[in-house]
């Protein structure tokens, strides 16, 4: 396992990290043991930062985490959850909500400390408020040592230029904008390296876009997107590869990304997925993945508030 250093945080992070978001069954119903022994095989095999938050599952990824985390050393992995969403429309950036939401988090999850904390989506808020109000509240969190690092996390780019051009944070969370269809993060990095932020990279599979399986329904990327990356994935197969995986690869090898979240319940996937970034790129597939995907590359779709897109 490769390790690169998380902007100025001081912490060193596997290059695949661990998304729990499937402990809370987001994506099919899950067997508890085997979401355990998931994330015990994860830090076997030296992946070091675990994700999750109180909205997947609705508290159940954190619980399920919590229980796996009980007989694992403390120093073995960087702990981040986060605060501010807790349903498909339950937003709540208060001051308040989000220091309950830390003690309620600790409790879940059998820890004294959380290594870092994001707020969740962030485009569903008002921006003037999270910088205002949110953002200082995790200073105080900090300061209290029931935090270690602060973030923000959300789908729009121009959501962390709006807030880190006003105040400072340590980590963004952002997803589905490095992948084999979507490298737009690569022109934020320059002004994220000024800042001196570290970024967590997530979805590298786009949600689910880059799969033979085909887009799930409620997947909000227009017909267009879908349709291609379906081609995308069918021309993989027909050479007798799998786009999951060359997606995953692809964005593990930027070493500009300190790291990439994958997300799973299932101990043999984490196993494959970390095997499969110790294979070599197989660069000429990459190019012809990326040939079929020029038609949609980098476009997205709106999230949150219409004036934060």
């Amino acid at each position: 396992m490769r390790y690169r250093p998380l902007g100025n945080t001081g912490l060193s992070v596997s290059a695949l990290s661990y998304g729990a978001s499937s402990l809370g069954g987001v994506f099919r119903n899950i067997d508890e043991a085997e979401g355990i022994r998931t994330v015990h095989e994860a830090l076997d095999l030296g992946i070091n930062l675990l994700d999750v938050s109180p909205l997947y599952g609705l508290t159940k990824a954190e619980k399920v985490l919590g229980k796996a985390l009980e007989t694992v050393s403390r120093y073995r992995y960087i702990l981040s959850t986060k605060a501010g969403r807790y349903g498909q429309s339950d937003f709540d950036f208060s001051a308040d909500r989000i220091i309950r939401s830390v003690e309620e988090s600790l409790i879940r999850l059998k820890v004294d400390y959380i290594d870092i904390l994001h707020l969740h989506d962030i485009e569903h808020g008002d921006l003037n408020r999270i910088i205002e109000e949110s953002i200082p509240t995790l200073y105080k969190l900090k300061e209290q040592g029931k935090i270690r690092f602060c973030g923000i996390s959300g789908l729009p780019l121009s959501i962390y230029n709006i807030v880190l051009d006003r105040l400072s944070v340590d980590v963004i969370l952002t997803y589905c904008h490095y992948s084999l269809n979507d490298t737009s993060l690569i022109d934020l990095l320059p002004y994220l390296e000024e800042k001196k932020v570290g970024v967590i990279n997530a979805s590298p599979l786009s949600m689910g876009l880059l799969s033979i399986k085909g887009t799930p329904l409620w997947h909000p990327a227009s017909t267009d997107i879908k349709v291609v990356c379906l081609q995308a994935a069918e021309y993989c197969r027909s050479q007798g590869q799998d786009i999951s995986k060359l997606a995953v690869q692809f964005a593990v090898s930027n070493p500009d990304i300190p790291t990439t979240l994958v997300g799973t319940a299932s101990s043999i996937n984490i196993r494959k997925n970390v095997q499969c970034i110790e294979e070599p790129l197989d660069l000429e597939l990459i190019q012809r993945v990326q040939e079929i995907l020029m038609p949609i590359l980098n476009k997205t779709w709106q999230s949150g508030r219409l004036e934060n897109n």
